[in-house]
């Protein structure tokens, strides 16, 4: 598998492209685990919140608690930053129906 992702071989990434199950399978991730690791990737990218969406319904459809998916930001925190898990905290909150904003501004 890592040499076929080496070598940029066109059929295999094709394969592992065209559809999410597809994917999945050829991760050898449990679905849960493949939700998180995905959730860890749009947070490292800095994603707006509407791309969390589909990754957080995954994550929830495969047993992801929202503490689990909150706990992605500190899983990635040391290799990212504060800063990137700052501006990623509010966007990770709407997409789980919480407004993080709103929240803080209450406490004040």
């Amino acid at each position: 598998m890592l040499c076929r992702i080496a070598i940029a071989d066109d059929g295999y990434v094709e394969e592992v492209l065209s559809n999410d199950r597809a994917n999945l399978t050829a991760s050898t991730l449990d679905a849960k685990a493949h939700a998180l690791v995905r959730l860890g990737a749009l947070i490292a990218i800095d994603a707006e919140a509407p791309a969390y969406m589909w990754t957080l319904q995954a994550a929830r459809r495969a047993g992801a608690s929202d503490d689990e998916i909150v706990g992605c930001l500190l899983a990635v925190m040391p290799s990212l930053g504060v800063a990137r898990i700052v501006s990623a905290a509010p966007k990770l909150g709407l997409a789980l129906g919480f407004d993080v904003a709103s929240a803080l501004e209450a406490r004040s």
